[in-house]
């Protein structure tokens, strides 16, 4: 079900080759760099602190046989000091670096769906929602638990690892260059595990992603499952999906494990050695005590920084194909955007529609026409029907009007302008529109109408829904207007949700109204309050109608019939019956042979 969202049908994607990809947040942490500087400093502070208690430990040890007892006192008096300063360092640096991941997250997540939100219905065809939304969830997640954390803890040890090698040095440089040439062996397996690493991290997301887009396909078509009994199936495929997802996270589990045991094991195996040697230089009388068990602490607190960055490393893998799959989102290439000058629309718009010349194929059927040469006018204030057999192309019609397409030739117009040459927003202000699939928002009845006119008044909502027949079995609702109709109106008939989304249309007040389909779901006497409205309401503006029903267009001012993307005849009803042809047999069909009571 999901196969052109899987990690094998995405092998066009290109894999997170870097750490690097992570540059791509930069912009969304540069606006809070206050922040991130007041983080990076209490960073500092706390591994400066941590770098300086080794100090302490060794005056400690080589000052333990003295009679001074006020000097002991004074050194445990310090530890204590710095105890504190780090406890409060370590708690501000905390504060100020999760309050930044929660903000950077945030703003990403924003900005992502304000992307996808604002892109054309082609991109859609090639990408499941439960996909992308998986993206804003749960890659951002692992973006928020990189900045929120593991790039602070990264910094530090980073810092403490540099300052430990300089203070080992000074304690001993002897010590020291056995440590450094345990390093090359140590980075070896980081390099080698960390490549496998990066392509494990970035499969285990695609799954994660195809599974959510399984679920997500599924679950808003649950009763439909249900109806064929094909829960087995479904539950199936949910299933294979999300083991190729836990099989994916399983390797790359062992691989981190495996790199992060071999590091670990290589740098506590160097610091016994080095530990061995010292203890026999001091034996010696070549090193103190103190010195021995401060290079030590050193040698300890530097093994434990590298094996906490390796083990970082894989985090920061991770959040980097996170990253890469979020970039994809916001610099998705979309095939209809808007001028870079765009014309505004004169208002009030008169509602003049003109097709001129259009030719337009679907990005995933460029084989196929789905209008082929059409010219069409809509004078304003004219009631056109777009007719014929499914796949003629009357759909296309309305969604080139809306602009979720461009045609490959040719032009759409409004009032005489390109539609390309307009803003989307600014022209879409001017339509109205009650699809065949009426979407009906998990909100109240009222919000729902209102969502055609946010501004207006429950009033006017209730005029709305008495004018789309709709104001009766509202008010009979528990809460009447205010009452939730849930996940996609799943508490309402097919024939309720179609009338929500015609008030909704007939609230917007626009110029234009398209009416795909709009009645498709009403019983005769609901069909019948409906037409009224639709027929008032079209009195004043332009109306395209797209109608399999014939007997709901029979009233328009011209019919458009329409057959394999060209407009095979034009006419009144009267006049097209009379004339023969395709419209004349459809109208035999549904009216002569009864399919269709008239």
């Amino acid at each position: 079900m999901a196969d052109r969202n899987t990690p094998g049908a995405e092998a066009e994607r290109e894999k997170s080759k870097r750490v690097g990809a992570l540059k791509a947040l930069f912009p969304y942490i540069r606006p809070y760099g206050a922040l991130a500087g007041a983080a990076v400093v209490a960073l500092v502070l706390t591994a400066s602190i941590s770098l300086v208690m080794p100090m302490a430990v060794r005056r400690v040890i080589d000052n333990f046989g003295t009679e001074d007892g006020a000097l002991l006192d004074r050194y445990f008096g310090a530890a204590l000091a710095f105890a504190l300063l780090l406890a409060l360092g370590t708690a501000v640096r905390y504060a100020l670096v999760t309050r930044l991941g929660e903000r950077v997250v945030t703003d990403i997540r924003k900005a992502v769906f304000a992307r996808v939100l604002a892109l054309s219905p082609s991109f859609y065809e090639k990408i499941m929602t439960g996909e992308v939304l998986s993206r804003i969830t749960t890659d951002t997640t692992l973006i928020l638990s990189v900045i929120g954390s593991s790039i602070s803890i990264a910094l530090r040890n980073a810092l403490i690892l540099l300052g430990g090698i300089v203070l080992m040095l000074f304690t001993s440089a002897k010590l020291t260059g056995l440590v450094l040439l345990i390093v090359p062996v140590v980075i070896v397996p980081i390099l080698t595990l960390g490549r496998r690493l990066r392509v494990l991290s970035r499969e285990n997301q695609d799954w994660i992603a195809a599974s959510s887009g399984t679920a997500s396909e599924t679950l808003l078509a649950v009763q439909t499952v249900q109806a064929f009994t094909h829960e087995d199936l479904s539950r199936a495929g949910f299933d294979d999906v999300t083991e190729k997802s836990f099989v994916a996270a399983r390797k790359r589990i062992t691989t981190r494990a495996v790199m992060t045991a071999i590091v670990i094991f290589l740098v506590f195996s160097g610091v016994v050695g080095v530990l061995w040697i010292g203890a026999r230089d001091v034996r010696a009388g070549d090193m103190s005590p103190g010195a021995l068990v401060q290079f030590v602490i050193y040698a300890v607190m530097t093994a434990g920084s590298v094996a906490a960055l390796s083990e970082i490393w894989g985090e920061l893998q991770r959040a980097a194909g996170a990253t890469e799959r979020l970039v994809e989102l916001l610099t998705a290439t979309d095939t209809v955007t808007d001028a870079a000058a765009p014309v505004a629309l004169p208002m009030p718009a008169r509602g003049r529609i003109g097709f001129e010349g259009v030719r337009f194929a679907y990005p995933t059927r460029p084989e196929v026409s789905a209008l082929d040469g059409v010219d069409l006018v809509i004078e304003p204030g004219e009631t056109v029907a777009l007719v014929g057999p499914s796949g003629a192309g009357k759909t296309t019609i309305v969604q080139l009007i809306q602009r979720f397409y461009d045609p490959a030739e040719g032009r759409v117009t409004l009032d005489g302008i390109d539609l390309r040459d307009m803003a989307r927003d600014d022209f879409r202000k001017a339509i109205a529109l009650v699809p065949q699939d009426p979407v009906i928002f998990a909100a109240s009845a009222a919000d729902n109408i209102r969502f055609g006119r946010p501004g207006a008044s429950d009033d006017e909502v209730r005029a709305a829904a008495q004018a789309a027949a709709a104001d009766g079995f509202i008010a009979a609702l528990p809460e009447g207007y205010d009452s939730w109709l849930g996940e996609r109106g799943v508490m309402l008939s097919g024939g309720q949700k179609q009338r929500i989304a015609i008030a909704r249309a007939i609230l917007r007040d626009a110029p234009v109204l398209l009416l795909d389909e709009a009645t498709s779901a009403l019983d005769a006497e609901s069909e019948r309050l409906v037409q009224a409205a639709v027929d008032r309401v079209s009195a004043d503006r332009t109306t395209v109608i797209v109608a399999h029903r014939l007997a709901t267009v029979k009233k328009a001012d011209r019919i458009v019939v329409m057959e394999n993307g060209r407009i095979v005849a034009q006419g009144t009803h009267d006049a097209l019956v009379a004339e023969g042809g395709l419209y004349a047999r459809l109208a035999r069909l549904q009216f002569t042979d009864g399919l269709v009571e008239t």
